[in-house]
């Protein structure tokens, strides 16, 4: 069984390539969520099972629980805080359907992501292995204390005083990149999750110009002046005399196609789009990054939180990447970051080192036989 952790797709598709290598060799595999999570887990063609409906990943910041309410983080020091107790929360939360679902459909192992707390405790408490597998590149082992207080109530009722190491650690990090996090891990080779869609022929297919690619996640919608930082992004590119394609949602790509005739805008599925391009400018999602990673493409990485710095400094000293600070982040400056790329032909092949890197570890199907070694099948 595998647990998706967080609201974000994006946990779904860092798990999706593992789960389906376990089907296509014949075990029998679920992935379990909150109820607003299941929809992309069908999406993605595996079976889902949602195991909390009363409640969202929202909702279950302001509970009555003894940690009181999580609210989003307003200073770097509440970082750590806020992911290990918002992710404690929901394994908290999630933990008596995942233990009624068990009851009924038994699983040998369960496997979840970087910040899923939920299959630890379940294997704590059904006395069978967990796995984590990383979800991207970046090691968040900061928050995990945190994570222990916000459970200490079930971990109290299980005999335990913080949630249990994985049975096995799988990591997908190119060793270029290896943090002392990373030490002990299975390595496995990064495939992309995502949804997919009908291509069309300029997803696939080098423009006559250089391509840089853009994508924001949810800053639009995250904060007041978001859409004006994208349409003036977008113009600033444009002076570049680059062919610009912007990743966005569905009803944003149509807004920017409309002020922005000159652009592509579309929901893309990236792994099609980032081999046509040279630069991508991204906010530093880290799937986003391991797509951009995986095509050999240098990035212009926009982090905003300082418990990431630690990979981003990494990143930025390997030379494949730019990374723009929030306070540094302007419009203008990250077009300066995109043309210098364009012109330092030592990015491009830095980034084709990453990428033969990643190439080079065992995919999916090839961790499969380590994951039947440690399962331990129910009595009876």
């Amino acid at each position: 069984m595998f647990v998706a952790a967080g609201f974000s797709p994006a946990s779904v598709f860092a798990l999706a390539p593992l789960a389906t290598s376990l089907r296509n060799a014949g075990h029998e595999v679920v992935m379990a969520a909150f109820d607003e999570l299941t929809p992309t887990i069908t999406a993605v063609g595996l079976p889902a099972v949602s195991f909390e409906t009363d409640e969202t990943t929202k909702s279950i910041m302001t509970m009555d629980r003894p940690g009181g309410p999580i609210n989003f983080p307003t200073a770097p020091d509440e970082e750590a805080w806020f992911l290990g107790a918002w992710f404690g929360r929901q394994a908290a939360v999630g933990l008596p359907g995942l233990v009624e679902f068990s009851r009924r459909w038994r699983p040998d192992v369960v496997i979840g992501g970087t910040l899923d707390y939920a299959t630890p405790m379940l294997g704590a408490t059904l006395d069978v292995p967990h796995v984590r597998q990383a979800w991207d590149w970046m090691p968040l082992d900061e928050a995990h204390p945190h994570a222990d207080v916000e459970l200490a109530p079930e971990l109290a009722a299980l005999g335990l005083d913080h949630v249990p190491q994985p049975d096995l650690l799988v990591d997908i990090c190119p060793p270029s990149l290896h943090l002392p996090e990373h030490n002990g891990a299975r390595m496995m080779r990064w495939i992309s999750g995502n949804r997919q869609r009908k291509l069309e022929p300029w997803m696939y297919t080098k423009a006559s110009r250089p391509r840089v690619c853009v994508t924001l996640g949810s800053r639009r919608e995250a904060g007041s002046g978001g859409g004006e930082y994208l349409d003036e992004l977008v113009e600033q590119l444009g002076s570049l005399e680059v062919d610009v394609v912007v990743a966005a949602t569905e009803s944003l790509a149509e807004e920017l196609r409309a002020r922005h005739p000159g652009i592509r805008a579309d929901w893309l599925p990236l792994e099609f789009i980032l081999p046509t391009c040279d630069v991508i400018v991204h906010h530093n999602g880290g799937l986003t990054a391991m797509n951009a990673m995986d095509a050999g493409v240098p990035q212009v990485i926009l982090d905003r939180f300082k418990l990431l710095r630690k990979s981003t400094d990494m990143i930025e000293r390997h030379g494949s990447s730019l990374v723009i600070h929030d306070e540094d982040n302007t419009p203008s400056v990250v077009a300066g970051a995109c043309a210098s790329i364009l012109a330092d032909a030592e990015f491009a092949r830095r980034a084709r080192a990453l990428s033969a890197e990643i190439r080079a570890l065992p995919a999916p199907p090839q961790i499969v036989a380590d994951l039947e070694k440690i399962a331990v099948p129910w009595p009876g």
